[in-house]
């Protein structure tokens, strides 16, 4: 049995028994999630509240001195005095609006926008097939961009594959049909959609509710703080919402289609990958590959091989992945073709630990568990030798493979303060998965997933030896031997080995 980590790092970049994979970051500076920011906003937004009733109060209070045709005096200190409340009231909500959208007076929107004209000006990137008005989410480098990206593929190739001795293989972009049907892809590799009931359009219903709370934390000051963080407490659990608790809460905010303000469907699941078929004949059903370890997994039997047939040992690939997103947006952050570096490390599920782990056991910074999430906590800076002594990170090369993306990360120039690795949900998790680990950076889209990190047990590799029939399974060495009885069912036959 073999161990599977997932490191999916996101240029996008990612760890499986261990995968690594790129996604495209943008690195922004902004933060506003902090505990000491948190805390913040709630004050204001009690504070508001209160200032809000005292306007109230004291409009009724002159309201009630005119009735009474109270002396002019008395009414115009009572007037003065409202106009001082509604000025105090001014200020508590330019405080307020300065936590929710702005970092030292300027916009999210307005860096971001500005950002983006930059870079598209320069030729960083720009939209594909511009004079023919482009196509969503399909992006080309120009050179300064193609120079970037080259850089960070290079450090992480030294940083990942040279230093830990992994062994990288490439692999084709078109894969048959029934490798992605063993993986599980074909059935369950979906994002929920909703389509305007009228125009048809269609749109992924986890972004029109998580929109909806961003706008409405940003922008309305009069919400009170328990619905401030009922609303926060929907975004941290976004990803964990079924289909039917999706629609629900799509239903329980009134949220309609962003363009025609038309009703929406009820989300109903979607399939992101590209089909195509191989050959002229049309028989031979593919798909483009959504993700590059497949490769990895089905290779496996011969990368033992190579590697003496000893554990542990990790395997790597950089290469295109093709996901055909049902609303692409927030510009590389979420495109149809990018690029991955991924890695698969394989450990004997016996013994997870990992001979480099002190390296990093002392590194401290913010992690998010899934009880601080539950709890409507923030994250908090936690030393990952505590994390995984604590059962916090299910085991030590889980631990490690975390604490080399926060080096890689850190190195690349992404700021400690803006970087935390959230653990996914009970109900988020896959099934097959003993822990997983995102790291999220916070850009001005809020916090962005770029990596993911995930103990996978052997999953993948049971899967293709049951599809495949061929046994991708690694053998160990007693050092003395063993005796074993085994009772075998052929044919319905039972055989017993004799005493």
């Amino acid at each position: 049995m073999l161990l599977g980590l997932r490191l999916l790092l996101r240029l996008r970049g990612s760890i499986s028994s261990a995968a690594a994979s790129f996604q495209r970051t943008q690195y922004s500076l902004f933060s506003s999630t902090s505990s000491a920011m948190a805390a913040t906003e709630e004050s204001l937004r009690k504070a508001l509240s209160d200032k809000q009733s005292a306007v109230e109060a004291q409009g009724n209070a002159v309201r009630a001195l005119k009735a009474a045709a109270a002396p002019k005096a008395d009414i115009d200190a009572a007037v003065q005095s409202l106009n001082a409340l509604k000025l105090e009231k001014t200020d508590v909500e330019r405080q307020l609006q300065s936590i929710l959208s702005s970092d030292g007076g300027l916009s999210r929107e307005a860096f971001r926008q500005a950002a983006v004209n930059t870079l598209e000006r320069r030729l960083f990137y720009i939209p594909s097939f511009k004079i023919y008005r482009g196509v969503a989410g399909l992006y080309d480098y120009g050179p300064p961009g193609c120079a970037v990206k080259s850089n960070v593929l290079a450090f992480w190739r030294q940083h990942f594959v040279l230093e830990e001795n992994m062994l990288e293989v490439d692999c084709p972009c078109v894969t048959p049909e029934v490798v992605l049907k063993a993986s599980g892809h074909v059935d369950k590799f979906t994002d929920l959609m909703v389509k305007d009931e009228k125009t048809g359009t269609c749109y992924r219903a986890d972004h029109l509710l998580k929109d909806f709370c961003n706008e409405k934390l940003q922008k309305d000051l009069t919400m009170s703080s328990e619905k401030a963080a009922e609303l926060k407490h929907v975004l941290a659990t976004l990803d964990d919402l079924s289909a039917e608790a999706l629609g629900a809460k799509i239903k329980e905010y009134g949220i309609t289609a962003p363009e025609t303000k038309n009703p929406l469907s009820d989300p109903y699941p979607f399939n992101l990958m590209f089909q195509t078929s191989i050959g002229p004949s049309g028989l031979s059903p593919g798909y483009m590959r959504p993700e590059t370890a497949q490769g990895i997994f089905v290779n496996f039997k011969d990368l033992y091989y190579y590697n003496g047939n000893k554990l542990p040992f990790a395997a790597a690939q950089i290469g295109q992945a093709f996901r055909n997103e049902i609303s692409p947006r927030q510009g590389l952050l979420r495109v149809r073709e990018f690029t991955l570096a991924e890695i698969e490390h394989f450990v004997d599920p016996d013994d997870k630990s990992h001979p480099k782990y002190k390296e990093v056991s002392e590194l401290e910074f913010l992690m998010f568990p899934r009880e601080e999430q539950m709890s409507g906590q923030s994250a908090k800076r936690i030393r990952l030798g505590e994390a995984v002594s604590k059962g916090i990170v299910n085991n030590e090369t889980l631990g490690y493979f975390i604490g080399r993306v926060y080096l890689f990360l850190t190195r690349l120039g992404i700021d400690k303060d803006r970087l935390r690795f959230r653990q996914h949900l009970a109900n988020e998790m896959a099934h097959y998965a003993a822990d997983c680990w995102d790291a999220e950076i916070e850009c001005s889209y809020g916090w962005i997933e770029c990596v993911g990190i995930a103990d996978r047990s052997a999953y993948d590799l049971r899967a293709h030896t049951d599809k495949s029939g061929v046994p991708l399974v690694a053998h160990e060495k007693f050092s003395e031997p063993k005796e074993v009885e085994v009772l075998f069912n052929i044919n319905n036959v039972y055989i017993y080995p004799v005493p």
